[in-house]
């Protein structure tokens, strides 16, 4: 009989907002009016939930680590049952929050309508840390998405950032401000924030703004050599890659010393709420499983790309690209 080869080990997702999604598809959204919607969908979400569906609908192996609290919880769990994912999760007394994407099929347009999380109760964070440190030997990486609800302490991602490094674990960051500049010094291997992410944690200088009567190449210019100057800084100091998502423009990401592009599928989107969770999902995979950045950016991209042609948010089942 041939070896069996074990399957890879899964990729540890984490983010400490989850969400109740309900999306709404209009023919046409008509401000001060009532409007009734041709469809609609409920779905648990949160950035973790979306990298982690993502991971699975593309064949990979994917657990999913989060606070839960309240009567919306077992929704929650039960929808994400419903998506064969594994959630972990801890005890927040905190109730899972709604968000709502408003999709206007005239004007082509998607809308979040987001909900700001309730405080976690005490001790939150220390039951979080604990069972975070149980999944870590079982695991091969670690994506850490999104923003934390209030009540946990400023340096939860950065120990997790370390204690993930420290078992040896592959670690990309999707998070922005200073979670993601306090967890730069454990040396995760890739950060991956939006353009808007990236101008809001490190802003441009009096001296890099663009001028108001520049063009937008000029702007774009600007912009550019200020991401290239934090990307050199950022592999410098801390050995981490910088991969900075611009939704449908290309990609830039650090390699080889300069700030290069990485293209996009050219789609008409439906709903590209999730877009750069499915991003992060395929940017992990590959990396992790040793391919190139070039490779991963490729990954990203089409799986970006495939979430955007889906109404669910954070999924890609049953979408080609032409």
């Amino acid at each position: 009989m041939p070896e069996q080869v074990a399957p890879p080990r899964p990729i540890l997702c984490v983010c400490l907002n989850p969400v109740v999604q309900k999306t709404l598809v209009f023919d046409r959204l008509i401000k001060g009016e009532v409007n009734r919607a041709r469809e609609h969908r409920v779905d648990a979400s949160g950035k973790g939930v979306n990298v982690a569906r993502v991971l699975v609908e593309s064949g990979r192996s994917a657990i999913h680590l989060t606070q839960a609290g309240g009567p919306t919880r077992e929704w929650f769990l039960s929808l994400a049952a419903a998506d064969g994912l594994d959630i972990r999760w801890v005890e927040s007394e905190s109730e899972i929050r709604f968000c709502h994407t408003v999709v206007d099929l005239a004007e082509g347009s998607a809308t979040e309508l987001v909900e700001e999380a309730r405080p976690v109760g005490p001790g939150t964070g220390d039951r979080l840390l604990a069972a975070f440190r149980d999944l870590l030997p079982s695991c091969r990486a670690l994506a850490i998405s999104g923003t934390k609800a209030a009540g946990f302490d400023a340096g939860t991602f950065p120990t997790m950032t370390r204690y993930a490094k420290e078992a040896g674990l592959f670690v990309i960051l999707d998070i922005k401000g200073k979670d993601l500049s306090d967890s730069l010094e454990h040396r995760p291997d890739v950060v991956k924030p939006n353009l808007q992410e990236l101008l809001s944690t490190w802003p441009l200088g009096k001296d890099e703004a663009p001028s108001g009567s520049g063009t937008a190449a000029s702007a774009e210019a600007s912009i550019r050599a200020h991401v290239a100057r934090i990307a050199a800084e950022i592999q410098e100091r801390y050995g981490s890659r910088l991969v900075v998502t611009r939704g449908s423009r290309p990609t830039w990401y650090w390699e080889g010393g300069e700030l290069r592009e990485g293209p996009v599928h050219p789609i008409k989107p439906l709903n590209p709420t999730g877009s750069g969770d499915a991003f992060t999902a395929g940017l992990t995979a590959v990396l992790a499983s040793g391919g190139s950045m070039a490779e991963a950016i490729a990954e990203g991209s089409r799986l970006g790309a495939l979430n955007a042609l889906c109404l669910k948010p954070g999924s890609i089942r049953g979408a080609t690209l032409s």
